[in-house]
C-alpha cells in the first residue's frame, strides 16, 4: 500500500503517512482540507531503481510511477481540470510529534505540474531525508539517524491572498489562554522563512478580543509563477495595510479553537485564504510551551 488519499481510514496511521498527513486526514472530513493523496513511508523501500541515471523521474520504479500517475489523474479529477497545481510536502513519520515539528528541515515544492514534475519533486524529499540537516536536527531532538522513514503529500495548491501561522496559545509567553496569529499577504512561506514581518494579533480566548495588534511593515510576498514560486515586493499602497480583515480574524481564532477541541493539545495552524475561502494546509503540536505554565 504505497498511496492512500487524505481521509481515508489508513491515512491515520503515523507510521504509515507520517505526521503532517495523518494530522490533515483526521481532520479532512470537518474542515476544509485540499484534496490530496500520499506516497507513503514504504514507498521508498521498493520506489528508488538500483540503477539511477541523470533524469530524476526515472529514478522511481515504474510501478510506482504509473500508480502516481493515476492518483494525480484522480486528483485532476477532484480539482476539477487538467495537470492542477499541487504542493508536495514531507511528512517523516516522527515529524509533527509534540516534542519535534522538523518545521523548515524539508523543502516545500509548491506550484508544481504534471506527474513527471512531481516525481522529482518525490525524489528530492527521499534524497533530503538524509541531508546533513535533516540528521543533525534528528540528533538533537534525540531521534533515530537510521531509520529516516519519509512520506510525501501531494495535495491541490491553494494560490493564497493571505496566508496565516495561527497557535492556540502563546508560543512566546506559554498563556493558554490566548491565541497568536501571524499574517501576511502572499503564499505562506515568506512567514515561514521569515523573511517578511508579518502582522501579529493576540486574542483573547474566552471571547475573542483583540488584546494586541502590530501591523507588519510587510515589504515582500511570495506568489506562484509557471514551475515554483517567486518573492516579490509588496505594492506600497498594500505594505501597511492589515492583511487580515476583522471577520477573517475571527474565523481563523474559531478554527484554531476548535482544531484544539478537535485534537486535543494546543495547536500550530498553517492556513490560506484565498477567494474568501478558508484552507486548512498543517496542523501541529506546539512545542515550545513550557509545561509548567498551565495559564
Amino acid at each position: 500500500m504505497h498511496i492512500l488519499w487524505l481521509g481515508d481510514a489508513a491515512s491515520f496511521d503515523v507510521a504509515l503517512v507520517g505526521g503532517k498527513v495523518a494530522n490533515l486526514s483526521r481532520l479532512a472530513a470537518c474542515h476544509h482540507v485540499p484534496p490530496g493523496f500520499c506516497l507513503t513511508t514504504t514507498a521508498l523501500d521498493e520506489g528508488l531503481n538500483r540503477d539511477m541515471g541523470h533524469d530524476l523521474a526515472e529514478w522511481m520504479v515504474p510501478t510506482l510511477y504509473h500508480a502516481m500517475s493515476d492518483a494525480y489523474d484522480e486528483l485532476a479529477a477532484r480539482c476539477g481540470g487538467d495537470n492542477p497545481m499541487v504542493a508536495v510536502r514531507s511528512s517523516a513519520a516522527d515529524e509533527d510529534g509534540a516534542s519535534a515539528s522538523f518545521a523548515g528541515q524539508h523543502d516545500t515544492y509548491l506550484n508544481i505540474s504534471g506527474t513527471r514534475a512531481v516525481a522529482e519533486a518525490v525524489i528530492k524529499f527521499w534524497a533530503s531525508a538524509r541531508s546533513p540537516r535533516a540528521l543533525e536536527y534528528r540528533r538533537r531532538h534525540g531521534l533515530s539517524v537510521e531509520d529516516t522513514r519519509i512520506a510525501v503529500l501531494v495535495h491541490q495548491m491553494v494560490p493564497a491572498d493571505v496566508s496565516a501561522v495561527a497557535f492556540s496559545a502563546n508560543p512566546i509567553t506559554s498563556s493558554r489562554d490566548e491565541v497568536m496569529v501571524n499574517a501576511s499577504w502572499g503564499l505562506g512561506e515568506s512567514i515561514v522563512s521569515g523573511t517578511v514581518t508579518p502582522d501579529t494579533y493576540i486574542l483573547r480566548k474566552s471571547d475573542l478580543a483583540v488584546l494586541m495588534q502590530e501591523i507588519g511593515d510587510k515589504e515582500v510576498m511570495t506568489v506562484a509563477v509557471p514551475g515554483g514560486t517567486e518573492e516579490v515586493a509588496v505594492p506600497d499602497t498594500l505594505r501597511s495595510q492589515p492583511a487580515l480583515a476583522t471577520a477573517e480574524l475571527e474565523t481563523l481564532a474559531r478554527l484554531v479553537l476548535s482544531l484544539e477541541q478537535d485534537m486535543g493539545w494546543p495547536v500550530d495552524v498553517e492556513c490560506a485564504f484565498h477567494a474568501g475561502e478558508l484552507y486548512l494546509l498543517q496542523c501541529r503540536p506546539i512545542t515550545t510551551l513550557r509545561s509548567a505554565n498551565t495559564n
